[in-house]
């Protein structure tokens, strides 16, 4: 996104007024509850988009929707829709339902979701059971019979074969079935929870528009003709016209911020976006110098950079804050450029630990320059890269051009050794007297990382990406907070969708690292163990996955499903940075609170805490 287009997105959420959709007939908010005891109503429920989105509460713990002059007791919220008992339900729950127990089936604003999975029972024709849902979908609760708890005929609405978006479930009663069981797995989970989830959209056909103005219309699937708004990356909100519309997100300090407090700069700091124009004017007036001083005869057969001509292209510019070191001295820091120096020796990077006379840490960056435009696009990035403040970004202290060895680029190194040792410390058990990491340190350093990457992709201008990230790369502190280092210096950018896609990728691995232990895990059988609802058998052994608490095991389920998407949609776009970092901060700061979260918080106070932020909210509890 352009720095004048995001402007002009941003204008047009502060002074466009939010115009009324006709179809929607709105209705007075005093007919609907706005909230449940402490339980506040999210969006589009309260304010109400029309009269099929009012709610009742009942004895204040209990909320339901009336669908077709039926009432449903709401069980869960999700982005896209609510989870529902069975009408008539008792506090024993059944084990199957008959097929005309659940009446709806759509209406213009709410439609049976195809993420249902049904248990159907007593089928003639049992050509519609699928094997593979069978043996990976756990039926929740009651539900369940004999230890493992496998439905006998399991059909995931998602298939469409038997069954489609707008047909109720008397449909199954053509394969001679008398009953079923649904429930909603959620990601990451193989056990799901009982009940109905449906789909909700509002009629796209209006003449007015529903959507905010930054906002993108995105089709409902089991809603005819209906829609919801979504706010594209770097916003957040519910996307309407009707509710708050989209405001800017970002992040500030591993903390994601909204609307004004994105522009906002503390003390002393530079904004984003601003730093991002200052670094794009300097890179230009470096080009032209570069290409002027750098401009002289080279031998066939080997370029010799000319370190003097080079250090008068960077010493009248912020780079020149940098300490340019001779090669003698590095040498002298890494013993050599010896082999037991090395942190990360791979195609795309070479890193050296070393300690300089003073007894600093470092860790040495070795790059290859072949030609005077490789040495010209390594002096571009080290430009920007030295430009950036991010505490979780390795300090560039200076560098190197020397004859024959191309260029040394020398990183603060905090000397807590990298995240890899540290990962596969864990999993060898090498016999260090250091604790191997926990399950809370793992994902606060994932957390940090995404958040730095985030910043990187879509806060500053142009953006930055890594292009060859790897645990290896990542500096751990004292204090177990992350520093990234590492970054390919001289490549060809290329298409900028490739290179966010490219670090989204290669995150995924770095995801699936954190839980296996193993820095030479195997993607496709990871991912294969994670389909089949099988995680415990790739967690990394120090983490003791059967001994810890349920939450801690969700919270690993979750994170292997978005390692998964990472892996899966990472590389095709559909998946961004800030949509990765957006997830692990709010697990990490509800991994803050502890396993005791379920005792220390009520489930609809952590309901009211992240209806907050409507995109934020993942899947609460009402019950």
């Amino acid at each position: 996104m352009s720095l004048l287009h995001f402007f002009s997105l941003y204008a047009s959420l502060i002074f466009t007024p939010s115009p009324t959709v006709n179809s929607l007939q709105k209705i007075p908010d005093d007919r609907c509850a706005s909230k449940c005891g402490t339980l506040q109503i999210p969006f589009p429920f309260y304010p109400p988009l029309s009269d099929a989105f009012c709610l009742s509460c009942v004895n204040s713990s209990s909320l339901f929707i009336t669908l077709s002059s039926q009432s449903y007791r709401l069980l869960h919220f999700f982005p896209d829709g609510v989870l529902v008992d069975f009408p008539n339900t008792t506090a024993t729950c059944r084990q199957y339902n008959d097929l005309k127990s659940f009446s709806f089936s759509a209406n213009q604003f709410f439609g049976i979701s195809s993420d249902n999975v049904l248990d159907l029972y007593d089928c003639e024709d049992s050509s519609l059971c699928k094997p593979d849902c069978e043996t990976t979908s756990l039926m929740p609760g009651c539900d369940r019979q004999g230890s493992r708890g496998y439905p006998s005929c399991c059909y995931p609405l998602s298939d469409h074969s038997s069954w489609r978006p707008g047909d109720s479930f008397t449909k199954f009663s053509q394969y001679g079935c008398r009953g079923f069981s649904s429930w909603v797995t959620f990601p990451g989970n193989t056990t799901g929870k009982r009940g109905v989830k449906l789909e909700w959209g509002v009629p796209g056909n209006s003449t007015e528009p529903t959507c905010a103005a930054a906002a993108n219309a995105v089709n409902a699937t089991s809603v005819t003709s209906g829609i919801r708004c979504q706010c594209p990356d770097g916003f957040s909100g519910d996307g309407f016209s009707a509710g708050v519309g989209c405001l800017k997100s970002c992040f500030k300090d591993g903390k994601e911020v909204q609307g004004n407090d994105c522009y906002r700069s503390k003390h002393g700091k530079k904004k984003a976006i601003i730093l991002g124009g200052v670094i794009t004017s300097t890179i230009a007036v470096v080009s032209f110098t570069a290409l002027y001083l750098l401009k002289r005869s080279i031998r066939s057969d080997k370029f010799v950079p000319d370190k003097s001509r080079c250090q008068t292209v960077i010493s009248s510019h912020k780079v020149s804050r940098s300490r340019l070191f001779t090669y003698h001295e590095l040498e002298e820091a890494t013993k050599g450029f010896g082999d037991a120096q090395k942190i990360i020796d791979s195609p795309s990077t070479t890193l050296y630990a070393g300690v300089l006379t003073g007894g600093s840490r470092v860790a040495i960056q070795k790059v290859q320059c072949e030609s005077d435009s490789n040495l010209i696009r390594l002096l571009f990035r080290l430009e920007t890269l030295s430009a950036v403040s991010h505490k979780n970004m390795a300090h560039i202290i200076g560098w190197c051009i020397e004859s024959g060895s191309g260029a040394l680029v020398v990183y603060e190194y905090p000397g807590n050794r990298t995240f890899k040792e540290h990962l596969c410390q864990s999993r060898d058990h090498d016999g260090s007297t250091t604790t191997p990491l926990d399950w809370y340190k793992r994902l606060n350093i994932a957390a940090e990382i995404a958040s730095l990457l985030a910043v990187l992709h879509h806060e500053i201008s142009p953006p930055i990406f890594h292009h060859g990230l790897q645990t290896g790369c990542m500096f751990v502190d004292m204090d177990y907070s992350v520093k990234l280092a590492g970054f390919e210096l001289h490549i060809d950018e290329g298409s900028e969708c490739d290179s966010r896609r490219n670090d989204v990728y290669t995150f995924g691995l770095v995801l699936l690292e954190i839980i296996t232990g193993n820095t030479n895990c195997s993607e496709t059988g990871a991912l294969q163990k994670i389909k089949k609802g099988k995680v415990e058998e790739i967690v990394d052994p120090s983490l003791y996955y059967h001994e810890q608490a349920a939450y801690w095991r969700e919270q690993i389920e979750v994170i292997a499903d978005l390692a998964t998407r990472c892996l899966l949609f990472g590389g095709d776009g559909k998946l961004s940075m800030f949509d990765v970092a957006k997830e692990l901060v709010h697990m990490n700061k509800d991994a803050r609170r502890g396993p005791a979260l379920e005792e220390t918080f009520s489930n609809s106070s952590l309901l009211q805490m992240i209806s907050m932020s409507p995109d934020s909210i993942y899947t609460t509890n009402l019950n």
